[in-house]
């Protein structure tokens, strides 16, 4: 039975949809002026793991994730590059796709952009309007809080206590310094759209509102993001949306912990901001391959908690799955031609699947799915030295495969053991050159030339290849 921990009663909840068998998830995107950095990239892995585990459990999911198109901080980018906004968001969304590409991710269900749902967005700060929880102000449309009284529920902050939050400008035309933008007036040469107040542009959190309500409805079963958007943005969408509606907005709440370096969360004004252009470009790594050890080194972390990122993690988690693609490849070389089913194997599977369905429905609990998938893979070799068929190899193959793409790993047909996280940039032989040189040692060992064999041997154990003799007089290589 699946359980989910909702940020808003702080418990661990069992998941129960609107609709059996359905659900509906909105998650916050990024807003489109510059690189993705590595929260970016733990947000979106997060996010898709819980789709595809989801998915898993036979549930039919309508996952709906946004672009902030239009921002002050899109305006303040293109006046600092000296290109028309729409160009900022053209750039950084294609720069966007690259990178989830990079990582494995895959499209939303829909992906609304702001620019696009201007007539809702309209639609629903006029509904407020008219409920008397918004007020203008020179061409300005402001939220007023101490109308909301459920105001600071998911934050669990009370109002009177309360600062103003990162996107909120201290302005004397509030009636209260916690009231916040719905509607902006655009100043000359801003983009702006025309509106019942004038010709102005949406605040940053009615975006979401309209586009997650045009896109699931009025009430939905999941909403989700990074634990920096609890307050303002997700505190500010509860309030406009129950507001508008008079209906519950989002049933669970689900947020993903910082990244952090050295134990301070990751930010420019630190110093230690990691783009994720910059985390795949310093090396040299085929572009599937170094999603898959990134994404492997974010799931061993439980997506609530603090992920320190380091250099080390990356070589661990290189390491690990080195172990899990060594067990593949002997896995696709041929066994027994016959034999009886293993029931050893066929336990060890059925109890890993068990298992691992028991953490991930413990609140999406990666980690304890990934150590069970190593359990798995610990067994297997033990059961490998005993003999297997080649119909068991290809059931255990196949039964990674399954589990792994509910996380987007073992997916990969071919593995490169020569990547070195320690030493980037260094390479050794290329893979045609080893195998020129695994075939002629081959050829001397039929001809008895031991010698040769030997020297072949050597030589390819200075450049870190590993050469592993099979009974049948064929041999296999690793780095």
């Amino acid at each position: 039975m699946l359980k989910i921990y909702n940020t808003m009663t702080g418990l661990k909840e069992v998941f129960r949809p609107l609709v059996p068998k359905a659900v509906r998830m909105y998650v916050c995107g990024v807003t489109v002026y510059d690189e993705c950095h590595l929260g970016h990239a733990r947000s979106a892995l997060v996010f898709e793991t819980i789709r595809r585990y989801l998915k898993y459990c036979n549930f039919k999911v309508t996952f709906v994730k946004n672009f902030t198109d239009v921002d002050d901080k899109i305006i303040n980018r293109a006046k600092e590059l000296g290109i028309p906004w729409q160009a900022v968001t053209a750039k950084y969304i294609k720069a966007y796709y690259r990178d989830m590409k990079r990582l494995g991710i895959g499209r939303a269900t829909v992906e609304p952009r702001a620019t696009k749902h201007m007539a809702d967005i309209i639609g629903l700060v006029r509904a407020l309007a008219r409920k008397g929880v918004a007020y203008q102000v020179n061409g300005d449309v402001y939220f007023q809080v101490q109308k909301f009284p459920a105001y600071g529920a998911l934050s669990k902050r009370k109002l009177e206590d309360m600062q103003a939050g990162a996107r909120v400008e201290v302005d004397e035309r509030k009636r209260n310094p916690m009231d916040f933008a719905l509607w902006k007036s655009s100043k000359p040469g801003e983009p702006g759209w025309d509106s019942p107040w004038g010709r102005g542009r949406p605040g940053w959190h009615i975006e979401c509102s309209a586009m997650s309500m045009k896109h699931l409805g009025k009430t939905f079963d999941i909403h989700g993001g990074g634990m920096d958007l609890i307050f303002p943005h997700h505190e500010n969408e509860i309030a406009q949306s129950c507001a508008a509606t008079g209906k519950q907005f989002a049933r669970y709440w689900v947020h993903n912990g910082f990244v952090q370096v050295n134990q301070e969360k990751m930010s420019k004004s630190l110093g230690n901001f990691f783009t994720i252009r910059e985390i795949f470009e310093k090396s040299e790594w085929s572009e599937d391959l170094t999603g898959e050890i990134l994404r492997y080194f974010l799931l061993t972390n439980h997506y609530r908690s603090p992920l320190e990122f380091s250099d080390q993690g990356l070589r661990e988690a290189k390491s690990s799955l080195d172990g899990f693609y060594d067990l593949f490849n002997r896995l696709k070389e041929r066994g027994k031609t016959t034999g009886p089913v293993n029931e050893k194997l066929t336990t060890a599977i059925e109890r890993t699947r068990l298992a691992f369905e028991q953490a991930m429905d413990d609140d999406f609990n990666t980690p304890a799915a990934v150590a069970e998938l190593q359990g798995l893979r610990s067994g297997v070799n033990k059961l490998l030295e005993t003999g297997l068929s080649t119909k068991a190899r290809e059931q255990a193959r196949q039964q990674f495969r399954l589990l792994g793409s509910v996380m987007g790993l073992f997916q990969l047909e071919k593995w490169r053991f020569n990547v070195d996280l320690s030493d980037i940039g260094v390479r050794g032989l290329a893979d045609e050159e080893v195998e020129s040189k695994v075939k002629e040692r081959t050829e001397a060992r039929r001809r008895k030339d031991f010698k040769r064999a030997d020297e072949i041997r050597e030589f390819l154990k200075s450049h870190d290849i590993i050469i592993e003799d099979r009974p049948d007089g064929t041999s296999r290589w690793k780095r």
